[in-house]
């Protein structure tokens, strides 16, 4: 057990031990000198002995939500427990609430999975049931960004071939037309805010917006939404409905604008998993082509599971139907996806394998088949929480695609790579 120098007199005069030092600084939380505690517990910290750096970190991660808000912090506190201890229910229940606090709710529910794949005492079940039950008590105001490095060996997810079959002889692709590849910024952020209408129902708007930058802007591709609508809480389960605008720009001019609506259920799957329904209805006008102008069709199930305190996964399918103005550009479309992730000491691994299937309605006069495509994805990513600046966490991500179709302009190959920062506010 380690010595401490006390805060009001020199190192070599007086020193504290662990227990004293715990009884300051829960003295000065008491006294709201948040300062003072907060010093004290950062100090428990580098004690040899590991279960006091444990009780530290967990009281000062207490302090940081309960009296200071400073949920973002608190949550590192308590990450970084789980990450010597993962099996501490106790520290992923305080994780749970932390983070539904910040309006961080899917990672809140999976930090409740965790727990109970954990294995729990049953007067612990039932504070998991309650922390569930609750967790449509959340932040007005919050939301998340991320920036990172982007090289990619296809910016434009275009065919390495010269030429373009038709029905009239071989075309010679323009060189922006073939696969380029480059190194783009990559800007990713979104936030929300709440507002209860009643007990059980808020109302939610939320902003989203992300981009892909790079020194010729006109491969730069560049999407916004705005979305608002009430969220209904009854029993476990939670129903979403949002309508709003979209944009697209893609190079230096506007893609696409469109508008319409989303239908979310999330609902539990015994204790260890969750159920997620999407439908939505979207009509896109497409600027730069009204033949492509559509209406667009989704239905998508997700089912996430931990399988440990630190293991978890979940699979996910869709179906996709787009009408557009001209059937040669009217498709249906549906796959299938699975993904994993993986805690590994200070890192968080994840792993995603992706297939979906396409056809259009029928051929475009120009080309001598109809649309036919089978399009494979696979992608890791590690989020390094051990070398996190104050909230931020640094993060890899690479990314791998092949789309087989039976036109050879749509028809690539593409690998990416993510290397930047995340964090949550």
């Amino acid at each position: 057990m380690g010595q401490y120098p006390a805060p009001s007199a020199s190192a070599a005069k007086t020193t504290l031990s662990a227990a004293q030092v715990f009884a300051l600084a829960d003295k000065a939380r008491a006294n709201r000198d948040w300062a003072t505690a907060e010093a004290a517990y950062r100090a428990l910290q580098s004690d040899p002995d590991p279960e006091l750096r444990t009780e530290a970190r967990f009281r000062l991660g207490q302090m940081l939500a309960d009296d200071l808000h400073r949920y973002t912090d608190a949550a590192l506190e308590f990450r970084r427990i789980l990450d010597e201890k993962p099996g501490v229910a106790s520290v992923r229940l305080e994780l749970a609430r932390v983070l539904a606090m910040s309006g961080n709710m899917r990672a809140a529910e999976r930090e409740l999975r965790a727990a109970q794949a954990a294995g729990l005492p049953p007067q612990v079940e039932r504070l998991v049931r309650f922390y569930a039950n609750a967790l449509n008590a959340r932040k007005a105001f919050g939301g998340s960004i991320e920036v990172a490095l982007a090289p990619d060996s296809n910016i434009n997810r275009a065919t390495r071939s010269d030429t373009l079959g038709t029905v009239i002889g071989d075309f010679t692709l323009d060189e922006d037309a073939r696969a380029k590849s480059g190194l783009g910024l990559d800007l990713r952020g979104q936030a929300y805010w709440r507002e209860g209408l009643d007990p059980g129902t808020d109302l939610i708007v939320r902003l989203s917006t992300g981009g892909t930058f790079y020194r010729d802007a006109a491969f730069n591709d560049i999407s916004a939404s705005l979305q608002a609508g009430p969220q209904y809480v009854s029993g476990a389960d939670r129903i979403t409905l949002s309508a709003g605008p979209t944009w697209r720009w893609y190079g230096k001019a506007i893609y696409t604008k469109g508008y319409g609506g989303t239908a979310t259920l999330q609902h539990p799957v015994g204790k260890r998993g969750q159920l997620r329904l999407d439908g939505s209805i979207q009509h896109q006008d497409n600027r730069r082509n009204a033949m492509q102008t559509a209406d667009d069709f989704t239905l998508s199930a997700t089912l996430d599971r931990a399988f440990s305190a630190r293991l978890g996964g979940g699979i996910s399918t869709f179906a996709f139907r787009e009408k557009a103005r001209d059937p040669g550009y009217s498709f249906a479309s549906g796959g299938l996806s699975a993904y994993a992730f993986r805690e590994v000491g200070r890192t968080t691994f994840v792993g995603t394998l992706g297939y979906s299937h396409l056809e259009a309605d029928e051929r475009l006069f120009l080309y001598p088949r109809r649309r036919i495509e089978d399009r494979f994805n696979a992608s890791l990513a590690a989020t390094l929480r051990a070398l996190h600046v104050g909230a931020f966490a640094p993060l890899v991500r690479v990314k791998w695609e092949r789309n087989r179709s039976s036109i050879e302009i749509y028809d690539y190959r593409r690998v990416s790579a993510e290397i930047g920062v995340s964090s949550a506010f």
